[in-house]
C-alpha cells in the first residue's frame, strides 16, 4: 500500500493522493482528571516583576546607545500578558517618525516557526507526514543529486530543523525574498549543492524554509503567506502582521539602516511576493503589540493541562516545536552578560532554537537578521515569562540584550520555576511507607509493593538498614510532603532529633501505581556558624 501511495504521488496526482490516503479518525482523548499540573508558587509575582521595569529601561537604552541602534520596540510577556512595552528612537529617521509597540518591523527569521507552525498544523490535519520525503510535494526535488549513494531523500522534518544537507546560506538567502517559485523550481532544476548529506547535520538553511513555503502552498491551493494569515494570524488578533511591506501604512512601517562611516545609511527594503515561497524563512512584519499574542499562545502550552485547547494548533504541537531536535552546540565556557561561566547546550527544535544552562533553565527563542533589521524572542517556559525586542539596523544582536532582561529580571524579582505540586497517589504512598517502616511488618502483604519489589530488595536488608538509619535519627519529629519529580515519582523528609532521613520512591504504570523503587539515606542537619 505505501509503494502505490509513493508512486501516484510521484507521477503528479499529489492532492487526490493525499485526500485519498487511508487514515483513521484520531482516537478521542480520556484523560485522568487528577493529573496535578505545575504552578507558580512565588508571591506577589507579577507585582516583582513590575518593580524592574526602569532597570529593564535601562538596559535598553544602554544597549541601543552603544550599538547605533536608529529605534528599538520591546515588550515583556508575563503569564500570557504583555505587561510591560517600551521604545526608542525613531522608525523613520528623515520624518522623525518615534518608535510605538503599534509600530511594524520586518522581524526576518523569526519568520521561520509561523513556517513550521503551519506544517504542523497541517500534519494534525491528516494531510501530510513530517517524516514525507519533501520530493512528494515538490517533485522536482525527486532528481536532487545527493552527495552519497547512501543519503537518505530530504524530508519534511529535515527541512525543519535544519538537516536537510543544505550549506549555511547568509547572507545570500536574504536577498532572494522577491523571487518567485519559477525561479525557486529553476534553482533545484539547476542542481543543488550540498555541504552535507541528509540528516546527519546542523546547518543553517534559508532554503529549507523556502521550500517548506512551498509545500504549504502546494498542499493547501493557496499563497502559504494567505494560510498562515488565516489559520494563525487572524485566530491570535494579529492584523496587522504581513509579510510584505507595500501593505503597511507609512506612518507604521519601520525604516531599515545600516550603520557605516559614522552615519546611518538607509537600506532599500525587500519585497515579499505571493508568487514565491522566500519569504517564509524571513518576510514577515509585526508589531511588539500583535507579536507578544503569539508570544502568549507558546507560553500557554506549558505546563501540561486540562484546560480547554482552543489555539490555533494545539498546545502539544506547540510543545513539540519547543523540543531540540537537532543538536547543535556545547559550550562549557559560556559567559552571561553578567560576567559569569555557565556551561550551555543548544538544538534546534522546529523553527526555533532551545537552550539550557548549567542552573537547568530552558530557554526558546530565534532571532531574525536581514538588511536594516535585526530582532529576537526568547521565553522561558519553566518561569512564564518571554522578552521581544525589534531593532532598525544590519543585523542589530538583540539576542544578547534579551537574554540579560531576562536573567536581570530573574535574579531582582527572585523568580523560581513553576513546581509539581504533589499527586494524591504519592502522598498516599508516602503515608503507607510511614507506617510500614522501619520495621517492615506485614509489608508483603500490604497490596502497596509492585511485583519485582521484594524480589530486588531482600525484607531482611530492607528492616536491617531502616531500623539502623532509624536509631541514628532518634525520635521523628515531623514528616514532610512529598516533593515530586513526576506524577508518580518523589521523595519526602523524616526529620529525626539528631539527623534527617530523606525517603525515596518510584511507582510503577498499574492502576493503581504500585511502590516499584524505593531508596532510604541519612541527610545530616547543617551545623549552624
Amino acid at each position: 500500500m505505501k509503494q502505490v501511495f509513493f508512486f501516484i504521488c510521484v507521477t503528479g496526482f499529489l492532492f487526490s493522493c493525499k485526500e485519498n490516503k487511508q487514515t483513521e479518525t484520531p482516537a478521542a482523548i480520556h484523560y485522568d482528571s487528577s493529573y496535578q499540573p505545575a504552578v507558580f508558587t512565588n508571591a506577589a509575582r507579577e507585582e516583582k516583576i513590575k518593580n524592574t521595569f526602569e532597570v529593564v529601561d535601562k538596559i535598553f537604552s544602554d544597549y541601543a546607545d552603544s550599538n547605533h541602534l536608529p529605534g528599538v520596540a520591546y515588550g515583556l510577556v508575563v503569564d500570557g500578558k504583555l505587561i510591560y512595552k517600551g521604545n526608542i528612537g525613531y522608525t523613520d529617521i528623515d520624518k522623525k517618525i518615534p518608535v510605538t509597540s503599534s509600530s511594524l518591523f520586518r522581524i526576518a527569521s523569526m519568520s521561520k516557526s509561523f513556517a513550521t507552525m503551519a506544517i504542523l498544523k497541517l500534519r494534525d490535519d491528516g494531510k501530510l507526514d513530517l517524516d514525507d520525503p519533501a520530493y512528494l510535494y515538490i517533485p522536482e526535488l525527486k532528481d536532487l543529486k545527493y552527495p552519497t549513494v547512501d543519503a537518505p531523500h530530504i524530508t519534511i522534518r529535515h527541512l525543519m530543523t535544519h538537516g536537510a544537507g543544505f550549506p549555511e546560506d547568509n547572507p545570500w538567502g536574504d536577498r532572494q525574498l522577491a523571487d518567485t517559485d519559477k525561479d525557486l523550481l529553476e534553482l533545484i532544476a539547476r542542481q543543488l549543492s550540498f555541504s552535507n548529506t541528509p540528516g546527519i547535520a546542523f546547518e543553517y538553511s534559508n532554503l529549507g524554509f523556502a521550500l517548506q513555503g512551498m509545500i504549504i502552498t502546494k498542499i493547501t491551493a493557496m499563497p502559504y503567506q494567505d494560510y498562515i494569515r488565516k489559520n494563525i494570524f487572524e485566530p491570535l488578533g494579529m492584523k496587522t502582521t504581513t509579510y510584505e511591506y507595500g501593505e503597511v501604512a507609512p506612518e507604521k512601517l519601520a525604516h531599515g539602516y545600516r550603520w557605516l562611516n559614522n552615519k546611518w545609511n538607509e537600506e532599500e527594503l525587500l519585497h515579499d511576493t505571493k508568487e514565491g515561497s522566500w519569504g517564509a524563512m524571513g518576510a514577515m512584519i509585526s508589531s511588539i503589540d500583535e507579536f507578544a499574542n503569539y508570544m502568549a499562545l507558546h507560553l500557554s502550552a506549558w505546563p501540561a493541562n486540562n484546560a480547554a485547547d482552543n489555539g490555533p494548533i494545539k498546545r502539544s504541537s506547540v510543545r513539540e516545536m519547543h523540543h531540540p531536535w537537532r543538536w547543535n552546540g556545547f559550550n562549557p565556557n559560556y559567559k552571561f552578560p553578567d560576567g559569569r561561566t555557565c556551561a550551555v547546550t543548544s538544538a534546534y527544535c522546529y523553527g526555533l532554537g532551545w537552550l539550557k544552562d548549567c542552573e537547568g533553565k530552558t530557554y526558546i527563542a530565534h532571532s531574525g537578521g536581514l538588511p536594516g533589521f535585526g530582532s529576537q524572542w526568547r521565553i522561558m517556559p519553566d518561569y512564564g515569562v518571554g522578552i521581544v525586542s525589534f531593532a532598525n539596523r544590519t543585523y542589530s544582536p538583540m539576542g544578547y540584550v534579551n537574554l540579560k532582561v531576562l536573567d536581570t529580571i530573574i535574579k531582582l524579582a527572585g523568580l523560581k520555576p513553576m513546581e509539581l505540586p504533589p499527586t494524591k497517589i504519592l502522598e498516599q504512598r508516602k503515608n503507607d511507607l510511614v507506617k510500614i517502616l522501619p520495621d517492615w511488618n506485614n509489608a508483603e502483604q500490604s497490596g502497596v509493593f509492585a511485583e519485582n519489589f521484594f524480589p530486588d530488595n531482600p525484607i531482611d536488608t530492607l528492616k536491617k538498614y531502616a531500623i539502623e538509619l532509624y536509631g541514628k535519627a532518634g525520635k521523628i519529629i515531623s514528616v514532610s510532603s512529598v516533593k515530586p519529580e513526576n506524577q508518580l515519582r518523589g521523595s519526602f523528609m523524616l526529620t529525626g532529633e539528631k539527623t534527617d532521613i530523606e525517603i525515596y520512591f518510584t511507582l510503577s504504570p498499574e492502576n493503581p501505581p504500585l511502590i516499584q523503587e524505593y531508596h532510604i539515606r541519612e541527610i545530616p542537619k547543617k551545623k549552624s556558624l
